[in-house]
This record gives structure tokens, C-alpha cells and sequence, in this order.
């Protein structure tokens, strides 16, 4: 399929005045503000199943962190099934497998988009050991080069309950974004998701419920604490 007709709009973007453009700046300040003494710079998205949102969730997010005059790269980590390449406008010939593959390197692999401050690693070649290279040492060299080059590194994972990938990586975060369906997402699902956070010791930011409904029917974001799943 062409890579336009999966291009995704970010309404941070389009419409960076429009509410949920501001909710998405409110989500940046809280998780600014999540932690006094520990800094949160390696931030992990991702949810409890496929279709609710993340990928969509961590883009705006990350262009809000760039509109805040920060240096951000966003990683595309799923590479089971990547998306951020076609939000981005931008090539999956090399990217995150290839850099943990040794087939290229860092440099090779970032790629500057149209919005200023803001760079992205793509997920690369679909690779047939995802979650073994999450967990490889690589990936971990590969962060902490990040952190002496990046202000913020947000990191696209795929969804909690259908693999171990983003248990695996959220151990080397800062902190994790859970995004939730409120329509689509049973509260017991939402409390496996963070169990399974939990067991890793993962340390949870909070949760994005995404298309909650107000007056005039649109879809919306929220920022909750993390003991929401629990209500």
C-alpha cells in the first residue's frame, strides 16, 4: 500500500490550538511533573491492545515536546507492526533492528522530520526476535547514547496483553504511558496491562483514556494517575 494513504494526521499539527491539542500539552506537563527527584527522560507508550490509540497518543505527544523548544527522538519499537514511519513521512529501509542487528549504525538511523527539534527511528526490517532484541544489551547502549544526545526519547512498544515486548523495555525506562479505549477496553483487561507492568516493576506515569465522550460527541484525552485502573 502506498505510503500516503496511510499517512497519519497529527492534530498537534494541523490544529495545535484545538482542545485536544491542548490536552496533549497538559499530558506533557503532567508527566513533567511526575517526579521530583528522579528525571523523566525515557518515557514508554503503549496500551493494553491493539487499536486504542498509542501510536497516535505518543506522535502528538512527541511533537508537543518538540514545540517546547526540547531535543526529542521517538523510537518505533514495534516492530511486529510499525506505523510511525507513515505518520512521519518517512523511510523503514533502516531503523531500530537495523541498529540492534549491527547492520547499520545510530547515525544511519535517525531521521529528521518536518518538525523542527523532533527526530524518529523507525522500527526497520520486521526482525524474526523482536522481544529478544528489546531485551539485549544493545538496546540498552543504545538508550544511554540516547539520553547524551536527546532531551526526551519516547519510545512506541506494542501492545501489552499480545507480547512481552513492552514488559521487556519498559524495565528500561523512566516511566510508562498506558493508553486505554474507554469504549473498547474492559476494566479487567486495563488491570492485566498493569499488573503485568507491575510484576516487571515498571514504573507507571499514567493513563491516556483516549476517545472519552463530552457534549458535542469528540473524541478526547485525559491524564490520569496511575491508580485510576484500580477504581
Amino acid at each position: 500500500m502506498p505510503q500516503l494513504a496511510n499517512k497519519r494526521h497529527l492534530i498537534t499539527t494541523v490544529n495545535p490550538r484545538s482542545p485536544v491539542s491542548e490536552a496533549y500539552r497538559s499530558l506533557r506537563t503532567n508527566i513533567d511533573f511526575s517526579s521530583i527527584d528522579e528525571k523523566i527522560q525515557v518515557i514508554l507508550v503503549t496500551s493494553a491492545g491493539p487499536g486504542e490509540g498509542k501510536s497516535t497518543t505518543i506522535g502528538n505527544l512527541a511533537v508537543t515536546y518538540a514545540q517546547s523548544e526540547r531535543k526529542v527522538v521517538l523510537i518505533d519499537a514495534d516492530m511486529r507492526k510499525p506505523t510511525e514511519h507513515h505518520t512521519f513521512e518517512v523511510s523503514n529501509r533502516i531503523g531500530l533492528s537495523s541498529i540492534l542487528s549491527q547492520q547499520s549504525s545510530l547515525e544511519e538511523a535517525l531521521q529528521i522530520t518536518n518538525i523542527p527539534n523532533l527526530t524518529v527511528i523507525t522500527s526497520g526490517p520486521i526482525p524474526p526476535n523482536p522481544a529478544e532484541m528489546m531485551a539485549s544489551k544493545r538496546m540498552e547502549s543504545l538508550l544511554e547514547e540516547l539520553r547524551n544526545r536527546f532531551d526526551i526519547i519516547l519510545i512506541d512498544s506494542p501492545p501489552l496483553l499480545a507480547v512481552t515486548d513492552a514488559q521487556v523495555v519498559s524495565t528500561k525506562c523512566d516511566g510508562v504511558i498506558l493508553v486505554m479505549d474507554q469504549g473498547k477496553v474492559k476494566r479487567e483487561i486495563a488491570q492485566k496491562a498493569k499488573s503485568g507492568l507491575d510484576k516487571v516493576g515498571a514504573k507507571m506515569l499514567g493513563v491516556v483514556l483516549n476517545n472519552v465522550k463530552h457534549k458535542k460527541n469528540q473524541g478526547y484525552y485525559y491524564y490520569y494517575g496511575t491508580d485510576d485502573t484500580k477504581k
